[in-house]
């Protein structure tokens, strides 16, 4: 199937029963971290403060940070963030990224063709994994039978994209960046999947060595959980520096009511403000659901 070039590619990611929102961050030096994410990622700092601040693109708060003295750094075998990706509207969007970091001297982690995706992976000054990609067209991508989508680790020529770029000025993200997808560093995978799949009513999308992918609508991943290097941790730690909330924006009220129901049903202790719900998952970070 033929993509229709005015179409963003990243549409679809987020017309799904559910998607993620936004994100916050634990952070020991503020003003490091909120000169990185303007500077070298390019997004736009909405508001901020002696203790924290609100960034994100067009307008809308994607990232948030905040500090303490009493913030610890996370070790590297700890559960809690793997990376946050930030979803560009299609593949010209992550050129002009591209030639952005590389004129800007941005270092960068790897880069992959998954398939589904082409990303380019790298980490903020306090080890906060970052992923910023863009999706193939849908209709590109191939599922088996039961629903799941392939996905693979392939070789990514950054150096093809960076020239067929136009070397424009860069002034910042895409008004359309969002966070297409989370992956979290867990214990063990079993726990993912009751949580993932039967809590947050996600589908198991795609399996790796020591990886699972979560979605709804037949989207790739909105989230991904693996344990690649924290095997047989538990909780996050209080204090701990890393990924301490994430949204779930449900777009379908049904699914969002289910599981409000799944939640009463395990007993799990929630907080519902209005029309958000609020708890902790297994791995200590705060989650809040809205509809």
């Amino acid at each position: 199937m033929t993509a229709v070039s005015s179409i963003p590619t990243s549409t679809f990611a987020f017309d799904r029963p559910a998607h993620v929102g936004e994100t916050r961050l634990a952070v020991r030096d503020l003003d490091l971290i909120v000169r990185y994410y303007e500077q070298m990622i390019g997004l736009g700092v909405l508001e901020r403060g002696e203790h924290g601040a609100v960034l994100g693109a067009g307008g809308q708060p994607l990232l948030h940070l905040q500090s303490g003295k009493d913030v610890r750094p996370a070790p590297q075998r700890s559960s809690g963030l793997f990376h946050t990706a930030f979803l560009m509207p299609d593949r010209q969007a992550l050129g002009r990224w591209l030639v952005h970091a590389a004129h800007s001297g941005v270092r960068l982690d790897g880069a992959a063709d998954h398939l589904v995706s082409e990303a380019i992976y790298l980490s903020d000054p306090e080890g906060n994994g970052i992923e910023i990609y863009a999706d193939r067209p849908h209709g590109r991508w191939s599922y088996g039978a039961d629903g799941t989508v392939a996905m693979d680790t392939l070789p990514f020529d950054l150096q093809a994209l960076y020239d067929e770029t136009p070397k424009d000025r860069f002034g910042g993200m895409d008004d359309r960046v969002a966070i297409g997808h989370l992956h979290l560093k867990v214990g063990n995978l079993p726990d993912a999947d009751a949580f993932f799949e039967n809590v947050l009513g996600l589908r198991k999308m795609c399996t790796y060595p020591g990886a699972s992918f979560y979605a709804t609508g037949g989207y790739h991943h909105h989230v991904a959980a693996n344990i690649w290097q924290s095997r047989g941790t538990g909780a996050r730690e209080a204090n701990q520096a890393g990924l301490s909330r994430y949204s779930l924006h449900f777009n379908d009220r049904t699914a969002f009511e289910g599981v409000k129901n799944a939640l009463d049903t395990l007993e799990i202790p929630t907080v519902r403000e209005g029309n958000a719900v609020r708890f902790t998952d297994p791995w200590g970070m705060d989650v809040v659901l809205t509809a």
